[in-house]
């Protein structure tokens, strides 16, 4: 039996009202996989997540919503109140080229790159919390949290055209052997083979830091290789360095990029982008109006990192604080150590150096201080219009600089795509 319409939106605003609590519920407890599989239905309307979809539903509202409310209210209907798609500033393209999955998605550097060529993410899975906050902001998905759990492989669709991962770099126990897909158990790349095992996809995109090249004297990079090439049969050519800075934006951030193609398509040769001439610099991605005092060094702190530099030249070492020129490019965004130190700037738009936050000796008057998160973005490659505000500074900052640089990714993927082009659907 149907409500009388005249009820309708008392539930509705029962809902709305609840779908915060829900969704903090959703994402932080232990029903996470429930959320992220809901909201990859309501993104992508993939017909083998819906029966998933709203039995979830139900779980995740059942304080909120009895079972006649929810019936009444229809579970597509308060599948949008939940988790709508209308605000969503990066939804799918309107014209879908080709099929990709997200692995180790950190906030989508990849799928920004990937959407841009006309690509529909039909899988996404990062297991930090912050990170996937970030990631719905911008996606309206909530990504699958740890990828090395069956109950988190189980989801992902049985076809795709091209895997992307960003994975982490790990050392593997390969003394005496051949330095096969067995070899790789109990390392997160383990985890991508076994997908790029059971699922096939027709290309795959990998990007790493460059110190995989020499990791582990080699062997760590040589196994990999060997896995992708002999045990997962794809055609994989030689790794490329490949350096932000040539690809639009002011960073220097070298990353090595892997690509392969299922051998079965008889792809045998790929050329990757050109690495031309520096376009943009500094100036083009500091803000151009004053920022808050609170990225301002405080005078002790400075005071410090002057000490602390001038120490490591007495030695004879270079470590220590920089401040960029205007006119140049930064150093590699990184978390922790200095990475933030190693990219200050000299900002004298500000006139009111009254703190913000608890800091020793007051801001100093040199002018000194640091890019802020939105610029960390910008020298990765992420449009203004990319949400960061639902985070703290300190977790945007690790975001960052834990993504990849989008446009030299999309360079890549682009030539990747041309590449598959006539085996697309």
């Amino acid at each position: 039996m149907m409500i009388a319409e005249k009820e309708t939106p008392i539930i509705e605003s029962k809902i709305i009202k609840a779908a915060d609590k829900i969704f903090k519920v959703a994402v932080y407890g232990p029903d996470n996989y429930k959320a992220a599989l809901i909201t990859h239905y309501v993104y992508s309307k993939d017909k083998s997540l819906k029966k998933h979809a709203y039995e979830f539903l139900r779980d995740i509202t059942a304080d909120y919503l009895d079972e006649q409310e929810l019936e009444n209210l229809l579970e597509e209907q308060a599948l949008q109140y939940l988790f709508p798609l209308n605000d969503v500033p990066f939804p799918k393209p309107a014209l879908q080229q080709f099929t990709f999955i997200d692995l180790f998605a950190g906030i989508g550097g990849f799928r920004l790159a990937m959407q841009r060529l006309g690509g529909h993410c039909v899988f996404s899975s990062e297991w930090d919390k912050e990170a996937q906050k970030t990631y719905y902001a911008n996606f309206g998905e909530i990504p699958f949290g740890d990828i090395t759990k069956e109950e988190t492989k189980k989801w992902v669709p049985k076809t795709f055209d091209v895997l992307c991962a960003g994975f982490p770099c790990q050392a593997f126990s390969i003394a005496g052997k051949r330095g096969g897909f067995n070899d790789t158990r109990g390392t997160l790349f383990f985890d991508v083979a076994t997908i790029i095992q059971r699922h096939k996809p027709k290309a795959i995109f990998l990007e790493n830091v460059k110190g995989l090249m020499n990791h582990d004297k080699g062997r760590t990079l040589s196994t990999i290789l060997n896995t992708l090439r002999e045990d997962l049969n794809y055609y994989v050519p030689d790794p490329q360095i490949m350096n932000a800075k040539y690809f639009g934006v002011p960073q220097n951030r070298e990353r090595i990029f892997i690509v392969g193609f299922r051998k079965d398509l008889q792809i045998n040769d790929f050329q990757y982008p050109e690495q031309g001439n520096v376009t943009k610099h500094l100036k083009d991605i500091v803000e151009k109006k004053v920022v808050n005092a609170k990225y301002y060094l405080s005078n002790q702190y400075l005071k410090t990192l002057k000490e602390h530099k001038a120490r490591h030249e007495s030695k004879g070492n270079g470590f220590g604080y920089e401040i960029l020129d205007n006119n140049g490019i930064a150093n590699a965004i990184i978390v922790g150590g200095m990475g933030r130190e190693r990219n200050l700037v000299l900002d004298f738009k500000l006139k009111d150096f009254t703190p913000t936050t608890k800091i020793k000796g007051g801001i100093n008057q040199e002018g000194v201080r640091r890019l802020t998160p939105r610029e960390w973005a910008r020298l990765q490659g992420f449009p203004d219009d990319f949400r960061i505000s639902q985070v703290a500074d300190a977790s945007a900052y690790k975001q960052f600089g834990n993504s990849v640089a989008v446009p030299a990714i999309e360079a890549t993927a682009e030539k990747v795509i041309e590449k598959i082009q006539k085996y697309l659907k």
